[in-house]
């Protein structure tokens, strides 16, 4: 079995939840470093930044856990040093960011993996796999969370680049964008900016999947109980996926429930990629985000402090 030394850049919330367990529980990985300017992890090296790890240890791959905004140029370290790549979502501030990334990389002959969590929940493959050949209807997405639970004081995601809403709605887009048999196109939007904020905290898309017309709601100042939902009408019947695609609920089947294993599939992917010598990089869900930008109706709300 071939086992990569990886580096982890990024020590918050997101890596302590998910990347350190994931890696620790994937015999194909051996955490070799840390790069974080606040964050440690006991037991590697700790480095201030990407340049020093990667000069300071020997690396095989380095997994990127930052916020969008300035990943670029620390990725962009990485794969100019000959280092595999495995990007957090979104992947870059921009698309021209991660459109430059994956030009890099095919130079470097080096991996570089776009991750979407939110793809590998339990019942995303089965969501996929039943929709191929059916007749779209209507598409309703309903992805409502507390921004204090989950982003606790991070003020970077109510800031250009930070994506705002669309951090956890870009969660949606990527489960949609690979269940749905025909590509999504956003043809409305508008978008709640609290005053002095420059991400949005709730968002409505107006979306269309081939003949079939759709929406998206997002919010993120949801309390008490969290709604991750995707419904799918189609000729066969309503398909229903919550949970944030862990539960599954098909026409006249019983409901399917499954545990959290996204992130040790992500890396299980990504182990594949680097055996395979191949890349993943997808970024339709960020385009439907930039989509949304580009054409929204910006609604300036009450002041939002954390």
């Amino acid at each position: 079995m071939q086992r990569f030394r990886l580096g982890l850049v990024g020590i918050g919330k997101i890596a302590r939840d998910q990347h350190l367990p994931a890696i620790a529980g994937d015999r194909r990985f051996e955490l070799a470093a840390i790069a974080s300017r606040h964050g440690r992890v006991d037991g590697v090296p700790n480095y201030p930044d990407t340049a020093a790890m990667i000069t300071g240890t020997a690396l095989d791959a380095v997994s990127f856990c930052t916020p969008p905004e300035g990943r670029h140029e620390l990725a962009r370290i990485a794969i100019a040093a000959g280092k595999h790549v495995m990007l957090e979502k979104p992947p870059a501030a921009t698309l021209s960011e991660i459109e430059a990334l994956a030009a890099l990389a095919r130079e470097k002959n080096v991996t570089l993996f776009t991750s979407w969590h939110s793809r590998e929940a339990a019942g995303v493959s089965t969501a996929r796999a039943w929709l191929a050949n059916r007749e779209i209807k209507d598409v309703r997405i309903d992805w409502r969370e507390d921004i204090r639970r989950w982003h606790p004081g991070q003020e970077w995601i109510l800031a250009p680049g930070g994506f705002g809403v669309f951090d956890p709605g870009i969660n949606a887009l990527s489960i949609a964008t690979a269940i749905l048999p025909a590509p999504l196109f956003v043809t409305a939007a508008t978008m709640d900016v609290p005053a002095g904020r420059a991400g949005p905290l709730a968002a409505e898309m107006q979306l269309r999947c081939g003949n079939a017309k759709g929406r998206a709601s997002f919010d993120f100042l949801q309390t008490g109980p969290q709604t991750w939902d995707i419904e799918v009408d189609t000729d066969a019947g309503t398909l229903r996926l919550s949970l944030g695609g862990s539960v599954l609920q098909l026409p006249g089947e019983s409901e399917v429930t499954a545990a959290d294993q996204e992130y040790p599939r992500l890396y299980a992917r990504f182990a594949e990629l680097l055996a395979s010598g191949t890349s993943d990089v997808d970024v339709s869900p960020m385009r439907l985000v930039a989509d949304a930008f580009l054409l929204a109706e910006r609604r300036e709300t009450e002041a939002f402090k954390f």
